[in-house]
């Protein structure tokens, strides 16, 4: 982006993606709904983290810094305040209300590289930090403009060794799981491609809206699609190509629809303000959900004893997920009643690094 100006339409798209992620856990923790016997997650599952990550790594791109090693400092620390007091917080807190056993429970979550649904927090803390230090070491090294293309295609790379488990041992090692860098490695490439896309904003703008690139998108992601899961006509070190092919296809397509429809998106419009008003509520969302979901497995016995239906899935889905971001909005605001839990519950109040 030539300016710094925040993009409505992207606040918007975020708060679309929370409500996805928490509908998600919906379906697996609220209904019991199996991942592989679900009609709708393994689609959604597709391109619901990608645009959490695709959006970060845009809003991380801030051409006025100054990278000095003050700024640096400075900056890391506002994101490990930002990022890790809450998450640890809020972890105890769910261990505390939601399981017996407070230390057995807490050591086995801290050896899975998921944290108990809590990595999402710590993983992005790991990829500011380390764009960051890129950034601040850019223009020093004269990397040019190129540089964060070559980041990418290395982390994109350590992507794709991630899912080749018979080839390369270290995604699996004890060390990776524990610092959840196995998550990192998996969504990284995401973040940094976002991030190229806001320094080429103007060209990607430009890409979007010329007639074929468009229906070029939806129809790569059709098939690739329709290969993982239906197909399954590649195997072995080729599985994951029309995985990620897909899922940055997807990611696109629903970015290019949120742009285009930027004006229903807006302020002015009650849809416009309800999806921003999450999207700048994301943390405060993820790091509640997990404390308000209720269990009615129930739901997830007829799913599972019944034919897979789509739409009825993801309405069923949807319409709990709504009710518990409402809820985790109505917390969150209560909450922010006191400064100091406003600062380092959700990190509302920190001095902004300019």
């Amino acid at each position: 982006m030539g300016n710094n100006k925040r993009l409505e339409w992207l606040d918007a798209l975020r708060g679309f993606t929370m409500i996805l992620v928490v509908a998600c856990h919906v379906a697996q923790m609220c209904y019991g709904i199996n991942l592989k016997t679900s009609a709708s997650m393994p689609f959604f599952v597709l391109f619901r983290m990608p645009l959490f990550f695709f959006v970060s790594g845009f809003l991380a791109w801030k051409p006025d810094i100054l990278w000095t090693p003050v700024r640096l400092g400075m900056m890391v620390w506002k994101k490990v305040k930002i990022q890790m007091i809450p998450t640890v917080v809020f972890l105890c807190v769910c261990i505390v209300l939601r399981h017996p056993h407070f230390w057995d429970t807490l050591l086995n979550i801290l050896q899975r590289p998921t944290k108990g649904g809590y990595w999402f927090t710590w993983a992005l803390l790991i990829m500011f930090m380390v764009y960051y230090i890129y950034a601040f070491l850019e223009n020093r090294l004269r990397w040019g403009k190129w540089g964060i293309w070559v980041v990418w295609v290395l982390s994109l790379a350590l992507y794709e060794c991630a899912y080749l488990p018979k080839v390369f041992t270290w995604p699996t090692s004890t060390f990776m799981q524990w610092s959840s860098l196995y998550q990192v490695v998996l969504f990284f490439h995401f973040f940094l491609f976002g991030n190229i896309m806001a320094r080429n904003w103007h060209r990607v703008e430009q890409l979007m809206d010329t007639r074929w690139f468009f229906i070029v998108l939806v129809v790569v992601a059709f098939f690739t699609t329709a290969d993982i899961l239906r197909w399954h006509t590649l195997r072995f070190a080729w599985t994951n190509l029309p995985r990620t092919v897909a899922m940055y296809s997807l990611m696109m397509i629903i970015v290019m629809t949120f742009r285009h429809y930027d004006q229903a998106l807006s302020q002015q419009t009650r849809i416009g303000r309800l999806l921003q008003y999450v999207g700048r509520r994301t943390l405060d969302v993820y790091l509640l959900h997990y404390i308000l979901m209720p269990k009615l497995p129930q739901v997830g016995a007829w799913f599972n004893a019944n034919q897979p239906n789509f739409l009825l899935e993801q309405t069923a889905t949807i319409a709990l997920a709504l009710l518990v971001v409402a809820a985790c909005c109505v917390v969150s605001h209560v909450l922010r009643v006191s400064p100091v839990l406003k600062k380092y519950l959700f990190g509302r109040g920190i001095k902004k690094v300019h």
